[in-house]
């Protein structure tokens, strides 16, 4: 394993980068209205501004510090972060293409780099978000109990408060949380996209795959990275045989699929409605 990839230094170093970066930025924010713009700098690099005046605090340096911590691995690519703010994100435009067989199985191997980089604790030196649902990174060094306390009771008592899960719909996620220990194998604390549908493994111009989005970042589990890829479709065999060839894991972890994407169901549960729901109680029958 790979240690301190998101040591206090490095942090301090990317803090300083965006500090630097942001004296650009709100004259050209200020040019746009919200929405998702491309265009060209100055100095003739294409870039991508996310533009939200509503966005939460911290969301847009919340994927800064992402993709800043992920490109520290030179594991798969990301794209360059020219400028942070509250009210946007200014990053390098990778463009848009088709990933042949053997771009596939280079962002296999390179996911399963990425998973060698370890932490000292589950979470990360600070707050995420997940989509637009804000994510407790607070350190534990246990990592089923940062799953259940961090992700699945926080997600399951928002859904509760807003009366998508019933009473017994909670007590099974409380059931869940106390088997986990027994349901997950105990293993290390890595560094993860956390948020690694399909569409955050984006096809750049070359083909070459890209990690985006990447709010969610933190230290845990393996795993949950490669069974979010399969919630929402998911990338070829190929890609997996190469991950699994680098990482030399087996595929153990498609037993536990359902287990790792019920933190994602209920997320998307609280932020898109009831469609969701069906997909959650399968979860829960099946484990609590």
């Amino acid at each position: 394993m790979i240690r301190a990839g998101d040591s206090r230094d490095n942090l301090r170093a990317a803090a300083s980068r965006s500090a630097a970066a942001r004296k650009d930025m709100p004259p050209l924010l200020d040019r746009l209205c919200d929405g998702f713009h491309r265009l060209r700098l100055d100095d003739g690099k294409a870039a991508i501004a996310k533009v939200r005046s509503d966005a939460p605090p911290g969301f847009f340096a919340a994927e800064a510090r992402g993709l800043e911590a992920l490109a520290r691995t030179k594991t798969l690519r990301t794209p360059d972060v020219f400028a942070v703010d509250q009210r946007g994100l200014l990053i390098e435009d990778l463009g848009s293409g088709r990933a042949a067989r053997a771009d596939w199985e280079r962002a296999g191997a390179n996911l399963a780099r990425l998973h060698r980089h370890a932490g000292d604790a589950f979470g990360f030196d600070r707050d995420g978000w997940c989509g637009d649902s804000p994510q407790d990174n607070t350190r534990c060094a246990d990592g089923h109990a940062f799953f259940a306390e961090r992700r699945l009771r926080p997600q399951a008592s928002r859904a509760r408060a807003g009366g998508a899960l019933d009473e017994d719909d909670c007590a099974r996620i409380d059931r869940i949380c106390e088997r986990l220990p027994e349901l997950v194998p105990a293993n290390p604390p890595v560094l993860v996209h956390g948020d690694l549908w399909i569409a955050n493994l984006h096809a750049s111009a070359t083909g070459e795959l890209a990690l985006i989005d990447a709010g969610a970042v933190h230290y845990g589990w393996a795993e949950a990275d490669l069974a979010m890829l399969t919630l929402f479709g998911e990338p070829p065999p190929a890609f997996f045989a190469a991950y699994a060839s680098e990482s030399g894991d087996g595929d153990s972890w498609r037993e536990r699929v359902a287990l790792y994407n019920l933190y994602h169901l209920l997320n998307h549960l609280n932020l898109f409605g009831a469609s969701y729901l069906g997909a959650v109680r399968a979860v829960l029958r099946r484990y609590g």
